[in-house]
C-alpha cells in the first residue's frame, strides 16, 4: 500500500470506528431513557413533553446557539494571540464544523478545526494544535467557576460537586502550563529515547502555550465561555418551569453544569451515559418524579448536544471544501 492510500485509509477506519461507537453509546443511552420512560409510565412522560410546544423548543435551541457563538468568538480570539491572519467568518466556520467531531473519544475528531487551519493559513500544527488545548481548558475553567457560583448561591449542595470542580481546574491549570507540558514532554523522551520528530513537535507545541499567558485574554475567554454555559444553565432552568419543576435557577445551573463535566471527565465521547444519569439522579434527589427528570433530560440533550452535532452536521462539509480550495502547499510537503 502505498504512503497516499495508507493516509487517506487510516483516517476512514478511525471514521468507522467512531461513528460506530457513537452509535453504540447513543443506542444504550436511549435505551436507558426509555427505560425509565416505561418504567414511570409512558403516559406520565409523554404528558410532560406535551407541555413543550414550537415556541419554548425554539428558545431552548436559542440560547444553546447563544452557548456556540460565545465560544466561537473565544476561539477567534485565541486564534488571533498566537497568529492566526483576520479571518471571523471563517473561525466561526471552523469552530461550528468541529462540533460534528464532539462524540469522539476524548473529543479529539474536533483536532479537524488544525486540518483545515493548516489547509487555509499555512501555520504549523506546533503552532496551531494548542487552540485545542486551551479550547478545552477554558471550558473546563468557566463550568468549574460557575458550578461553585451555583453551589454559593443555591440552597443545598450537590454532592461530588467540590470534586469535580476541583478537577477541572486542576485539569486546566496543568494541560496550560507551558513550562509543565515542555518538561513532561522532554521527561518522556528521556524514558523512550525514541521519535525524536514526535517528540519535537510536541516541545514546540508546549512552547506556544505560553502566548496564552495574557491575563487580559484569560478573563475575556473565561467571560465568553462563562457567559455561553449560562445560557444552556439558564435554558435548563426554564425548561423545568415548563415542566412544572421550578427547583430555583442557581440550583438548576449546578445540576446542569455539574452533569455536563461529569459525564465529560468520564471520557465518554459528548459525556453520553454519564451526564443523563447524573442529571437523572439529581433531579430525582430534588424530590421531581422520575417522568420528569427523564423528560427533562431527554429534551436537554437534545437541545444542547445534539443540536450542536446537527450544526456541525451541516457546516462541516463546507468548511471542509472551502479548506480545500485554499488549501496550503505546506499541507503537501
Amino acid at each position: 500500500m502505498t504512503g497516499t492510500s495508507l493516509s487517506t485509509a487510516l483516517p476512514a477506519s478511525r471514521r468507522l470506528r467512531d461513528t460506530l461507537l457513537m452509535a453504540g453509546l447513543l443506542v444504550l443511552v436511549v435505551v436507558g431513557l426509555a427505560g425509565l420512560a416505561a418504567a414511570s409510565g409512558w403516559d406520565h412522560t409523554m404528558a410532560q413533553l406535551s407541555r413543550l410546544g414550537l415556541i419554548q423548543g425554539a428558545a431552548l435551541l436559542g440560547l444553546s446557539l447563544i452557548n456556540y457563538l460565545l465560544r466561537a468568538l473565544r476561539w477567534h480570539a485565541f486564534g488571533r494571540q498566537i497568529g492566526l491572519p483576520p479571518g471571523l467568518w471563517r473561525d466561526i466556520r471552523h469552530y461550528l464544523g468541529g462540533f460534528l467531531m464532539i462524540a469522539t473519544p476524548g473529543r479529539l475528531g474536533e483536532l479537524v478545526r488544525v486540518r483545515w487551519i493548516r489547509r487555509e493559513t499555512g501555520l504549523p500544527l506546533e503552532r496551531s494544535a494548542p487552540l485545542f488545548v486551551m479550547d478545552r481548558a477554558a471550558d473546563l475553567v468557566a463550568m468549574a467557576l460557575i458550578l461553585c457560583l451555583a453551589l454559593a448561591l443555591s440552597a443545598g449542595h450537590i454532592a461530588g460537586a467540590i470534586p469535580v470542580a476541583v478537577l477541572a481546574l486542576a485539569a486546566a491549570a496543568v494541560a496550560t502550563n507551558g513550562r509543565l507540558m515542555a518538561a513532561l514532554v522532554t521527561r518522556g523522551y528521556r524514558i523512550f529515547g525514541r521519535w525524536p520528530r514526535l517528540f519535537g513537535r510536541l516541545r514546540g507545541m508546549a512552547r506556544t502555550l505560553g502566548r496564552f499567558a495574557d491575563a487580559r485574554l484569560l478573563a475575556v475567554s473565561i467571560l465568553l465561555g462563562g457567559l455561553g454555559w449560562m445560557a444552556e444553565g439558564f435554558a435548563f432552568h426554564q425548561l423545568l418551569i415548563w415542566l412544572g419543576a421550578d427547583i430555583g435557577l442557581w440550583k438548576a445551573i449546578g445540576i446542569f453544569v455539574f452533569a455536563t463535566l461529569a459525564g465529560g471527565l468520564t471520557g465518554a465521547p459528548g459525556g453520553l451515559g454519564g451526564a443523563e444519569a447524573a442529571m437523572i439522579a439529581l433531579l430525582a434527589l430534588e424530590g421531581l418524579p422520575l417522568e420528569t427528570s427523564v423528560a427533562a433530560t431527554a429534551v436537554i440533550r437534545v437541545t444542547t448536544l445534539w443540536f450542536a452535532i446537527g450544526i456541525g452536521a451541516l457546516v462541516f462539509p463546507l468548511a471542509e471544501r472551502m479548506s480545500k480550495r485554499t488549501v496550503n502547499a505546506v499541507e503537501n510537503r
